[in-house]
């Protein structure tokens, strides 16, 4: 990054704080508390000299809105620029789940854009906008205030010269929202009259083409929206069809569930026209940044790449700004088994010394965080079945893991955690690893039985590539002990490549 970082560099950097606590504990806080975490994590990053932020970037306010659907926070610059940022975050969801609720299917007005002409945009939109103006913080450092009450306390205080200017900038949701809430801040009556500027990035459509020919007609500083060309969120609602088509080579190619699933998608709009405003900003247009791990055609290495493509930090990567600390996370733990009170090893990275540990939705009560951060020693809580083991803290909870799930009172959960080789022909030696594995299991390639399969240890087992219909394609390897069999992942795939 250059010494000086461009707007790109900063407002992306605003917008992927947004995400810090973004899930609530699972064994649950109040509100408060997720509101005050969330404001110690993002104060924590604002305050770092190494982002391309410079730590010269003070938090106004934060609220969250109610069932932590929504986020917004407000920024101010400390280095003299007058600068302000409003940063919206989107709904915590998996982002099909996001394509899939939001309510395109209705338009309604938008009286509160400004514009003299009646103004649509989607209920779904809308609904999410009425959630961040009408939110109000419930914690330092501006208590019991809306964003535009916050805002204007900001600029009241702030100096006349040089004039304010104002960001508005979001990913995803977030940047949908940020559209809707920059004509509306610009309509607004202020002390001191800021420059707006919108920048986002991925956001997916909010309006039709009367709320695009009103924010186009507005006088931005900048009006920008920052998309990967490969990102399946910003197609939404425009032209999401296309995306069908993807990826080019190395793939992953859209398997016929993918083409399904994007078609049903498209239809939510009931044939509403979405067109998105703003100046088109495109990167990586020639697919050079993707997970190339994922690139087998099957439908999880496809809706994998869509996450890695839409991915906080894959946006950080495009616009050469530095990653933002990542929250927690979990890669195994031992044993995956035991009774309450039993000692485990959580392995992983990220734990901070006020990380907390929950088992399903139950806490556990002092952990031992280890100083390099990798490793945290824990009493297994009161539970019952088998249940994610979770970590969470300032900068947010880890994400459910398969080699992180704890049985009570056994069985050893069966995961496969990896492959190797990852391809070969029929009859090819795979060594499987992964975790609750026991002499007698059984394996198959997709639907096919092994007949050669030997147990190396509750970690580790041998299978050869049983012969398949067709020969040349990508398989999940599984592993079954008992009754439970493995969950597939993109970790277990398997490619033949003949025979």
């Amino acid at each position: 990054m250059a010494p000086d970082p461009t707007i790109a560099q900063v407002t992306m950097t605003l917008a992927a704080l947004a995400a810090t606590g973004a899930t609530p504990r699972p064994s649950g806080e109040t509100p408060e508390q997720q509101t005050e975490r969330i404001i110690t994590g993002i104060d924590t990053q604002l305050n770092d000299p190494s982002l391309a932020t410079q730590g010269a970037w003070q938090l106004v306010w934060l609220a969250l809105s109610e069932a932590n659907a929504n986020m917004a926070y407000i920024a101010r610059s400390t280095n003299g620029s007058n600068e302000f940022a409003v940063v919206a975050r989107g709904t915590d969801a998996d982002l099909t789940d996001i394509l899939e609720d939001l309510d395109v299917g209705t338009v309604v007005p938008f009286p509160e854009s400004g514009s003299p002409k009646p103004v649509a945009v989607s209920k779904g939109a809308m609904d999410a906008f009425t959630r961040v103006v009408n939110a109000r913080s419930i914690a330092s450092p501006s208590p019991n205030v809306t964003l535009v009450q916050a805002l204007a306390a900001a600029l009241k205080s702030a100096p006349s010269s040089p004039q304010p200017t104002v960001y508005l900038t979001g990913h995803s949701l977030g940047g949908c929202i940020a559209t809707m809430l920059a004509p509306y801040l610009q309509a607004q009556t202020w002390t001191h009259q800021p420059k707006f500027a919108v920048i986002t990035y991925a956001a997916p459509t909010a309006g039709t083409q009367s709320f695009v020919d009103y924010f186009d007609s507005v006088p931005w500083v900048i009006d920008e929206r920052q998309n990967n060309a490969y990102d399946l969120v910003p197609r939404a609602w425009a032209d999401l069809d296309t995306t069908a088509g993807w990826y080019p080579s190395p793939g992953p190619q859209a398997t016929e569930e993918v083409k399904l699933l994007i078609g049903a998608i498209s239809k939510r709009t009931k044939g509403n026209v979405y067109v998105q405003p703003g100046t088109l900003r495109p990167m990586n247009t020639r697919y050079t940044s993707l997970a190339k791990n994922l690139v087998n055609e099957t439908t999880q290495d496809f809706l994998g790449q869509v996450a890695f493509q839409h991915a906080n930090s894959t946006y950080l990567d495009l616009v050469g700004a530095p990653a933002v600390p990542s929250g927690p996370v979990v890669t195994d733990m031992t044993p995956t088994f035991g009774a309450p009170g039993a000692t485990v090893t959580i392995n992983g990275a990220g734990f901070s010394q006020d990380s907390m540990v929950d088992f399903g939705q139950f806490a556990c009560t002092k952990p031992d965080i280890d100083p390099s951060g990798m490793r945290i020693t824990a009493k297994v809580p009161n539970g019952t079945g088998v249940v994610h083991v979770r970590v969470t803290n300032t900068l947010g909870t880890s994400p459910a893991v398969a080699m992180g799930q704890f049985a009570y009172g056994g069985p050893a959960p069966v995961v496969v955690s990896a492959v190797g080789p990852t391809s070969g022909k029929v009859g090819t030696l795979v060594t499987i690893n992964g975790s609750g594995f026991a002499n007698g299991a059984t394996v198959h390639f997709k639907d096919k039985a092994s007949d050669s399969v030997k147990f190396v240890s509750t970690g580790q087992i041998t299978a050869t590539a049983p012969g398949q219909l067709d020969d040349h394609q990508t398989v999940n390897v599984t592993v079954t002990v008992g009754k439970a069999t493995s969950p597939t992942s993109p970790a277990d795939e398997f490619t033949y490549t003949g025979r």
